[in-house]
């Protein structure tokens, strides 16, 4: 199965092993620094609960062991910073929640700011319209961490076309992706791309930028995700436009693709796709659809052709924000063995 990020900056991938190559064209991605301010309290949470490698559910079932009832929706509101623990019980819980992931005393309470305006702190403008078509705790959000709240949203995608290229399994052996952005304010000289594979044997074996320069580059083996983050070169004016176009290498994954598809959170002048097949692993259909947001059924669903370069398209004008995509099928008992749809 093989999907494609956000249009401003996101992607999914399939197939791949652990590649040593891949060393000299990605290093790790870093933050910029501790967390501060509002950000403190919830960075410091999300980093405890995944040290600990404990879920929400776990946690809150400890929580009410302890008589303390915090349900996982509270949780998840105090570790993305939307609100803070600051009643008498909610401070009682965050005393446990020490305990629980094993901080010294104090460690979470002392990082709570002043009390906040009653009601939840509204998500960043840019992370509102993700979270329209990725839904909560997406593979994308968790990925980017605190990046997630602003991401991307300096530029805006006009126009994208990604090529797909299958090898003679059936997997994917090949990403390469032009993106023409738009600045929404002056300054903006870098943005952010996350791939996200299907399979965990899928990995990136080789990144090149050709348009554009690669700044950081990660893949988080735990989210079969790559993360990078390329400069434009120059900073932009208002409105000023840039390209970026980059290709990824994919090493054979354990079962063939099925699919590939790419989210928008806005609308888009244009999207195409191109899937090309090897002559030794051809579908015998293809068709193109839309979902509104990942994992929703897809809808909007129609037949398109193969040519005589076993490849197919879908071109896209005036995308609205949601989920684009190719899906084929593979005609042969060996292909349809273990395939995930």
């Amino acid at each position: 199965m093989e999907r494609a990020g956000d249009m401003e900056g996101a992607g999914n991938l399939e197939g791949a092993g652990d590649p040593e190559r891949a060393a000299a064209s990605r290093r790790a991605l870093e933050t910029d620094g501790a967390a501060t301010g509002p950000d403190a309290f919830p960075a410091a949470l999300r980093e405890a609960l995944g040290r600990r490698g404990l879920s929400l559910e776990r946690v809150s079932e400890r929580l009410r062991a302890r008589g303390i009832g915090v349900s996982q929706a509270t949780l998840s509101s105090w570790q993305r910073g939307r609100s803070q623990p600051e009643r008498a019980r909610s401070l009682r819980a965050v005393e446990v929640l020490e305990e629980i992931l094993e901080l010294p005393g104090g460690a979470l309470r002392s990082l709570l700011g002043p009390r906040r305006p009653r009601g939840r702190v509204a998500p960043a403008r840019g992370e509102s319209a993700a979270l329209q078509v990725l839904g909560e705790d997406s593979v994308v959000e968790k990925a980017l961490g605190e990046r997630f709240r602003h991401f991307n949203q300096e530029t805006g995608s006009l126009l994208i076309h990604d090529v797909v290229t299958l090898g003679a399994s059936g997997t994917l052996s090949n990403l390469t992706t032009t993106n023409v952005l738009r600045a929404n304010r002056a300054g903006a000289d870098r943005a952010l791309f996350v791939l996200s594979f299907d399979d965990e044997q899928a990995e990136p074996l080789d990144i090149r930028v050709t348009s554009g320069r690669l700044g950081e580059a990660t893949y988080l083996k735990k989210l079969k995700s790559l993360v990078m983050e390329i400069h434009f070169g120059r900073e932009l004016a208002k409105l000023d436009t840039t390209v970026v176009s980059y290709a990824v290498d994919v090493s054979p994954s354990r079962k063939p693709a099925t699919h590939y598809e790419r989210w928008s959170r806005a609308n888009l002048h244009e999207y195409l796709q191109q899937v090309f097949f090897h002559p030794d692993a051809l579908p015998s259909g293809c068709r193109r659809y839309f979902r509104d947001q990942v994992g929703s059924p897809p809808r909007a669903q129609r037949r398109i052709s193969m040519n005589d370069s076993h490849s197919t398209h879908v071109l896209a004008s005036r995308c609205k924000p949601g989920v684009h995509g190719v899906a084929w099928d593979f005609g042969t008992e060996e292909f349809r063995h273990g395939v995930a749809g």
